[in-house]
């Protein structure tokens, strides 16, 4: 597997900058509105203008809340925080209408990032001052609006010297289940799964990605925004907000930048069905989309088959679906299939699933389809293990996922502890339950 040679995302940027310079990395789309664009040589300039503010008022290693819509200075201030030395701490702003459950998950995450300096927009930092009275512990914090930063104030940057196991950014979970658990990201855990998602999906310079996930979500920021520079290809972006109000919109970005890569969870595949009508079809153009990637939730054979069916007038290959599984615990991706074999679909007795076996029945009463989502990627293993022995279990068992470091990072300070399994290593332990076959994993 080829990697790329630079150590940290900072160098990274770096090298991609003197190759790449003013060819365009990142496009905004708005539906209905102009583009935005940034180049390499853009966004190294916007991070060192961010990085020299955020020099100017903390200290290297403190923790920084990113408090943006998605968007172009969403990117900025990601990069502008790794330049700086600081850890980034992905968030999004607290919704108004829903401030009773949108609040307290923001000021789980900064009480326990230990968050002493938030970065946003002048129009939040505004907005954020008609919440200091409910959070008085928001206005202690040190508020950057990178959008309002003078020109020529990155002649004030200093270069850190971060390295491989520096930390780059925490991943908080989503919090639907209680407070946001949170995972620590080094540069090194990234560059690495960063090579094995360019190796699983056989990215090319030509690749053109096309990528509505939020920001502050793993595949969106792993995978939409750090992968495309990686790689050094192209991506357009847009707000999950204008996919889920006109599903097209994300069809027809496809077709109009030619795009090759992209996917998200299941539903997504499942809205285009439901919300795209056969009429409003025409016009398409999905000829060039030859990796439709799908995970982050479990997947349903009957929506792959639906979606496929339904936009092969337009040029969909249902060849080009690519199910894959993987976790914030694990950077993001951990196993996932060959490259133009589409959707492999087995059954299982749904009782033995139950009693944590796995036990392949041919279809009908009682039989439950699943769909495999690959193969450990090189240079990691993904083990299945007991969750009550923390041993790994054998052929044809239902178990919970884990994985060796380098690939898996560790816990916040009150977040998830590292399991330890008996065999004296380390490993992450995942909540939720993939089983296994042979060599493929099953999202159960």
């Amino acid at each position: 597997m080829r990697s790329h040679p630079a150590a940290t995302l900072l160098e990274l940027l770096e090298t991609q900058t003197q190759s790449l310079g003013e060819r365009p990395l990142y496009t905004f789309l708005e539906d209905g509105g102009d583009d935005a664009v940034l180049s390499y040589a853009g966004l190294d300039l916007r991070a060192r203008r961010i990085g020299a503010a955020l020099q100017a008022l903390a200290r290297a290693g403190e923790r920084a809340v990113l408090l943006y819509p998605p968007g172009l200075e969403y990117v900025a201030g990601f990069f502008g925080c790794l330049y700086a030395g600081l850890v980034a701490v992905p968030a999004y702003p607290p919704d108004p209408m829903r401030l009773e459950r949108t609040l307290p998950r923001l000021r789980a995450i900064i009480r326990d990032a230990r968050a002493s300096v938030v970065l946003t927009t002048s129009f939040i930092q505004e907005m954020g001052e008609g919440l200091f009275e409910g959070a008085p512990e928001l206005a202690a914090l040190r508020w950057v609006a990178t959008d309002a930063l003078p020109e020529g104030t990155e002649a004030g940057w200093r270069r850190p010297e971060p390295s491989w196991d520096t930390l780059a950014f925490l991943q908080y979970t989503s919090g639907s289940t209680g407070d946001p658990k949170g995972v620590q990201l080094s540069h090194g855990n990234l560059l690495h799964n960063l090579g094995l998602i360019s190796h699983a999906f056989q990215v090319r310079s030509d690749s053109v990605g096309v990528i509505w996930l939020p920001p502050y979500h793993d595949m969106g920021l792993i995978g939409g925004i750090l992968q495309p520079l990686y790689a050094g290809f192209p991506v357009a972006l847009m707000s999950p907000l204008a996919f889920l109000r006109r599903p097209r919109f994300w069809l027809e970005s496809l077709s109009r930048f030619g795009g090759t890569i992209s996917g998200g969870p299941c539903f997504a595949f499942d809205l285009c069905v439901r919300k795209v009508p056969p009429a409003e079809r025409e016009g398409l153009d999905l000829r060039r989309w030859e990796l439709a990637f799908c995970g982050a939730e479990p997947i349903r054979p009957e929506v792959m088959t639906r979606f496929s069916e339904s936009f092969a007038p337009v040029g969909f290959q249902r060849e080009a679906l690519y199910p894959c599984y993987g976790l914030a615990e694990g950077t993001l991706i951990a196993s996932g299939g060959r490259k133009g074999e589409g959707v492999l679909t087995r059954t299982w007795d749904a009782q033995a699933l139950e009693r944590n076996e796995a036990l392949a029945v041919e279809d009908g009463p009682g039989a439950r389809p699943l769909v495999g989502c690959g193969q450990t990627l090189p240079e990691q293993t993904l083990l299945v293990v007991d969750p009550e022995t923390r041993r790994a279990c054998p052929p044809e068992r239902v178990g919970r996922s884990g994985s060796p470091v380098p690939a898996w990072p560790t816990a916040t300070g009150s977040g998830p502890r590292r399991a330890r399994l008996r065999s004296g290593r380390d490993w992450r332990i995942r909540t939720a339950a993939p089983g296994s076959c042979g060599r493929e994993t099953w999202a159960c």
